[in-house]
């Protein structure tokens, strides 16, 4: 039984958690998973010094490291499916921007995950519509769910919530940005935004030409040479996008 105790930071709170279990859809059979999957690092500490709290005083850490490899697998068979003659890199690209943050935010704020949320003293869910709290703790729900449910009710959760929010299987704007595309990449990847880097400028000052170069995780990855910063930067990203298509391990090797 919890302690009522007013504190700075919210204590487990079962009847929101079972409201949020019937938005969701997925009637836990270990209600434990989606408190774990609701816990935000920000409050374990205080939980702890707190007292006895029913709660497994662990982190959501874990469980949204699982249910993003989910939410990427369920996503891929689902492109792989219904794009039967789209090659790898336009498979990757809709990937990328069907479970970009601010689709895992804004399905977050619809399920009214912030009011559920347990966050430490001082912590808060912002307005950014690519806000990493409300985003790990999809990802989290997501894992939860599938240690529960398995990987079925994993999936129906996912597909449903796509088709519901009316995302199509179209990449046609995947090479539209690339610049934009390129950023969306490394997010996924919890990496440091590109860096674009001007290497060259040459020319007569109503003819000028830029060359730059774009770094990704520590590395150059491309090169572009425009009249315009913007689209020296836009051909810089296209070829990044490329390289990171053929060797995606640019990405995994972090400093």
């Amino acid at each position: 039984m919890s302690d009522t105790k007013p504190t700075p930071f919210r204590i487990p709170d079962t009847d929101t958690e079972r409201a949020l279990a019937q938005r969701i859809g997925v009637p836990f059979a270990d209600p434990y998973q989606l408190r774990l999957a609701l816990t935000h690092r920000s409050v374990v500490h205080e939980w702890t010094q707190h007292g006895r709290i029913d709660a497994l005083l662990q982190s959501n850490e874990r469980l949204e490291f699982l249910g993003d490899a989910v939410l990427g697998l369920v996503t891929a068979e689902r492109l792989y499916h219904g794009l039967p003659t789209a090659p790898e890199g336009e498979l990757t690209r809709t990937r990328v921007s069907l479970v970009r943050a601010e689709t895992l935010v804004a399905w977050a704020r619809h399920l009214g995950v912030p009011h559920a949320l347990y966050l430490g003293t001082g912590e808060a869910v912002t307005d950014s519509a690519r806000d990493r709290i409300l985003a790990g703790a999809m990802e989290a729900i997501i894992g939860a769910i599938y240690l529960d449910q398995g990987s079925e009710a994993a999936a129906t959760f996912i597909n449903e919530f796509l088709d519901a929010m009316g995302h199509t299987m179209n990449a046609d704007d995947a090479t539209a940005n690339p610049k934009g595309r390129l950023q969306e990449v490394v997010q996924e990847f919890r990496l440091d935004q590109p860096v674009y880097e001007t290497v060259v400028e040459e020319g007569p000052d109503h003819a000028r030409i830029f060359t730059i170069d774009v770094l990704v995780n520590g590395a150059r990855v491309g090169t572009g040479s425009g009249r315009s910063k913007r689209e020296a930067q836009q051909i810089a990203a296209r070829q990044a996008l490329l390289a990171i298509h053929e060797d995606e391990s640019i990405l995994s090797n972090k400093e």
